[in-house]
């Protein structure tokens, strides 16, 4: 097979694969707490015989941008904003614990505090129960506080603290669920360092300006290595037809 082609068609099943990357971070511009995909292309050499007179483009991701989105505030005890680095633990689908920086919380009429997609919040001890009250406050340091049902605020009492973590961004990795974890499958350690801000949520930290652009440059890509393959056939097309009539 021609290298042409070969580095032609490679280019654009690798540009493809940025541009789903791209796709995905504009398609979060607005989700609460999410951190942009990083994906770039690393040169590869054409392997065979001959010179090594091509190369092929390969595209992978290389993390994610661990910058914190803008705060927006909105008055809610429930929502509650990392300030700076580190994560809410919480628990995974599959029952593995996981990490989030999206702070929409509320407690479900069983008294459990959830994520605004219905994974439940860890604590000390596990999953955090919310016994019934009439006021619920979270602190800076992720401790919850409430005011039990048919008493005076001067009853407020501790009932749990979140758990906090802040393990270092090349020890994480992002599944498929949108959670982080770490890699070697272990649970990350409490941190005293990590504080919360209540009544603000952090904002996706996609630029998307950025991103549009990013879509347009990696269309027109795609076309170029399109065209480039039907270079490729036409000049087969043409030795061909030379050949035939030697």
């Amino acid at each position: 097979m021609d290298r042409m082609l070969y580095v032609a068609m490679s280019g654009a099943r690798e540009t493809l694969k940025a541009q789903a990357a791209n796709n995905h971070n504009l398609a979060n511009a607005s989700t609460t707490g999410f951190h942009a995909d990083m994906a770039a292309f690393q040169a590869r050499k054409v392997e065979g015989s001959g010179f090594d007179s091509r190369v092929f483009a390969t595209n992978s991701s290389i993390g994610f941008d661990h910058s914190s989105g803008a705060m927006q505030s909105t008055g809610r005890d429930l929502d509650v904003a990392v300030q700076g680095n580190g994560f809410i633990a919480v628990q995974g689908r599959d029952g593995r614990e996981a990490y989030t920086r999206a702070g929409d919380l509320h407690v479900d009429p069983q008294g459990q505090l959830l994520t605004v997609t219905g994974l439940p919040v860890l604590g000390d001890g596990g999953p955090i129960s919310v016994p019934p009250n009439t006021s619920l406050l979270v602190g800076v340091d992720g401790t919850l506080s409430v005011v039990p049902q048919g008493s005076g605020p001067e009853t407020r009492a501790v009932v749990g603290r979140i758990k906090l973590v802040d393990p270092p961004v090349e020890q994480l990795t992002r599944t498929n669920d949108g959670l982080f974890r770490l890699k070697d499958g272990t649970d990350a350690p409490v941190s005293a360092t990590v504080h919360l801000a209540s009544g603000v949520l952090e904002s996706s930290n996609v630029n998307i300006a950025d991103a549009m652009v990013n879509m347009i440059e990696l269309a027109r890509r795609f076309d170029l290595q399109v065209k480039a393959m039907k270079t490729a056939e036409d000049n087969g097309a043409a030795s061909a037809q030379l050949l035939k009539n030697a």
